[in-house]
């Protein structure tokens, strides 16, 4: 099985989105982060999306619908698209810890992860196999 290697547009939206990750310790009700991510044992699903504070500026809870899109070899009309929505809580000191709720056509799949340069955890959906799940946010600009 082949590896896939990072594109160098995922390269340096990495750093610009790890860099980003400083500011998260603080962030207020009614702000938005940008949220970038890859699903899958290679990285096949594409996720980007903006997600806005919905709790408390103590609770940290963000909530916005994002995309999916199909990035492995195995496409052939295409890449495939998928919208839903994502839930997000951030814990921990400086929100060293983020656990997610992705729903994809009324599919509720969870998600928690722990943050190094960015967020690496497991996707666990109903019947199917837990698959690795890569996030990073941003504050949007």
């Amino acid at each position: 099985m082949m590896a896939r290697l990072p594109s160098p547009r995922h390269a340096a939206s990495t750093l610009l989105l790890a860099a980003g990750l400083v500011g998260l310790g603080a962030t207020a009700h009614g702000e938005s982060l940008q949220i970038t991510g890859y699903i899958g044992v290679l990285g096949e699903w594409e996720l980007t999306g903006s997600i806005t504070a919905a709790g408390s500026d103590r609770t940290k809870e963000f909530v916005g619908p994002i995309k999916m899109l199909h990035v492995g070899y195995c496409t052939q009309d295409g890449p495939e698209e998928r919208t839903g929505e994502l839930r997000v809580r951030l814990s921990g000191h400086s929100a060293s810890r983020l656990t997610a709720t992705l729903i994809v056509n009324g599919v509720e799949c969870s998600y928690s992860g722990r943050q190094s340069d960015s967020y690496t955890g497991m996707l666990k959906c109903p019947d199917r196999r837990a698959v690795p799940l890569t996030l990073w946010l941003k504050p949007e600009s």
